[in-house]
């Protein structure tokens, strides 16, 4: 996807997840999705910084790169939504595009993808990065809605109650 779509697609996802943290579309949704957008839009981003160097799709567009993304907020504990931008551009790169992502780069240069996605030039480009968002949001509802029955769950049974 080019700039544009990794943007629309980081600022209706940061919508989403305002909505999922905070339903009543109030002042506190609003703030949300001020304080989602900000760090999801610049996290979508990161990935294209190798345009200005290295090999486009190649250098920052890995699974090493995404390992470090992984890993950096486990370790030090932030950076969460930033995260969630850098994973998004992966998952809309990989999805939303025909030319797909070199994945094992350095060690291989051959660019995955699967057979779903649009030339970027596309008429179809937007449609096609607002269905992946709505699928992204569709999938953060659902890890939502299983956290807290999840946490009860480990809760009991770290009480030793089953």
């Amino acid at each position: 996807m080019n700039k544009k779509g990794h943007v629309l697609n980081a600022l209706v996802l940061s919508v989403g997840l305002a909505y999922l943290a905070h339903p009543a579309g109030d002042a506190a949704t609003a703030r949300a999705v001020v304080g989602f957008a900000v760090p999801v839009v610049l996290g979508a981003l990161v990935p294209d910084i190798d345009t200005a160097f290295g090999s486009h799709r190649k250098t920052f567009h890995n699974l090493a790169t995404l390992g470090l993304f992984v890993a950096y907020p486990l370790y030090f504990d932030n950076l969460e939504l930033v995260w969630i931008g850098v994973a998004t551009h992966y998952v809309l790169d990989l999805l939303g595009t025909k030319r797909g992502l070199a994945l094992l780069y350095p060690l291989d240069s051959t660019e995955f993808d699967l057979p779903v996605g649009v030339r970027v030039s596309s008429r179809y480009a937007t449609v096609v990065v607002l269905l992946i968002t709505g699928v992204e949001i569709a999938v953060a509802a659902v890890l939502a809605a299983d956290a807290p029955q999840q946490l009860f769950t480990d809760g009991l049974r770290a009480a030793g109650v089953f």
